[in-house]
């Protein structure tokens, strides 16, 4: 007996030992990173006695300007770290503005993500750290707060059109459960090389519409993210394909596959939840190419969405090869015939140096020609998550009123 109760105590030792060793108690020297100040300046911190350099990237820095096929672009910048005698790299900021930031190090040439920061994203094959820092009405909306929550949950579908079983992300409001009552929808869609997790995860969607309807200034809806790739089942490593590496390329971008195959999302959310069902009470939006397929989903079924919404749109990206072209043919004759529709708002919103800008104001000379009513919002920064946040908070408010 003594003997099985001393080696059943050597066990739990080693359990333990090895516990700590997974926990990493006590190992070098401790530090935070991200480290906030009461300034919000930011100090970064990496352990890495060893590297000969160490960088940090950022949408926290001032943007670089790159040059690319006669355009001129905004590049995320880069700094060193400086290493103090306990071989720890750190990088303090300015002050810094309310927002949503990621950023990544760089270890000797090697992209990586901040290993004393637990909070990371992934944006196509790409993580990143995240930092938030609140303090400002547009900012706190990304945050938890204490209201009334929704409901985020991923949903499998079929889709006929597309020949497979698809998955869709589908947020909804706060007392939807019990209420009994019908909602209206929005349907958001994602950037090229995104997927249905996107808007939940980079967009913050939850949380800006649990915090805008908590503050009666959106009514209380469904939103339907949606995986704009329609030849994935769902987001790189929850299909049955497995562990496949995300690209941004897949095969069936924006030839008219998706557009073709989106009214099988349609009737599906329709048939599953209790949704109204009418043009008045359905919107449709999207950042890039999720704006392209906006765009020629809404003018493709003029009578299908009474609310539009083009975030930093891929408005002149059209795919002649292949695939359904007929979709992309007569593009403002089919706009004209939208309007004709009367719909309730058609929204655009772009970033000043976003490299799209060009298109869209082709876009907006356009419906000017025509006396179409629009609604437009032009804000600093190029073709970034910080512009599409803003553009779901602004446009939200403004549906199904």
């Amino acid at each position: 007996m003594k003997k099985l109760m001393l080696m059943a105590a050597l066990c739990l030792m080693g359990m333990a030992a090895q516990a700590q060793q997974n926990l990493s108690w006590g190992q070098g020297p401790q530090v935070a990173s991200p480290d906030v100040h009461a300034d919000n300046s930011v100090t970064f911190n990496l352990i890495a006695p060893e590297a000969q350099k160490v960088q940090i990237t950022g949408d926290f820095l001032p943007p670089k300007k790159v040059e690319f096929g006669g355009n001129t672009y905004d590049a995320p910048n880069v700094v060193d770290l400086v290493k103090n005698e306990k071989g720890v790299w750190s990088f303090t900021t300015e002050p810094l503005k309310p927002e949503l930031y990621t950023y990544n190090m760089i270890v000797d040439g090697v992209k990586i993500i901040d290993p004393l920061n637990v909070y990371n994203i992934r944006d196509i094959n790409n993580l990143f750290s995240v930092l938030l820092i609140g303090g400002d009405q547009r900012t706190d909306l990304y945050k938890v707060n204490k209201v009334a929550h929704g409901t985020v949950s991923k949903v499998w579908y079929e889709s006929p059109t597309a020949g497979l079983t698809r998955r869709v992300t589908v947020y909804t409001p706060a007392g939807y459960e019990t209420s009994g009552k019908e909602y209206p929808v929005l349907y958001l869609l994602h950037g090229i090389g995104g997927d249905e997790n996107a808007w939940s995860e980079l967009g913050r969607a939850a949380q800006i519409l649990d915090n805008l309807i908590a503050q009666g200034k959106a009514e209380p809806m469904l939103v339907v993210m949606t995986n704009g790739n329609i030849s994935q089942e769902a987001c790189p490593g929850e299909t049955s394909e497995g562990f496949k590496v995300p690209t941004m390329m897949l095969p069936k971008t924006m030839e008219g596959s998706f557009e073709t195959a989106f009214p099988d999302v349609v009737k599906f959310i329709e048939k599953t939840y209790r949704v109204k069902k009418d043009k008045a009470h359905r919107a449709i939006a999207g950042l890039s190419m999720g704006g392209f397929h906006s765009l020629f989903i809404s003018i493709n079924n003029p009578d299908m969405f009474g609310y539009v919404g083009l975030f930093s749109a891929a408005v002149d990206q059209q795919q002649p090869n292949g695939g359904f072209p007929n979709i992309y043919a007569d593009r403002n004759a089919k706009i004209d015939k939208l309007f004709a529709k009367n719909p309730k708002l058609f929204w655009i919103g772009i970033g000043k140096t976003d490299f799209l800008i060009k298109n869209n104001n082709d876009l907006r000379a356009y419906l000017d020609s025509k006396h179409h009513k629009y609604t437009y919002l032009e804000t600093e920064g190029g073709h970034i998550w910080r512009n599409w946040r803003i553009y779901l908070s602004e446009f939200t408010p403004l549906l199904f009123k």
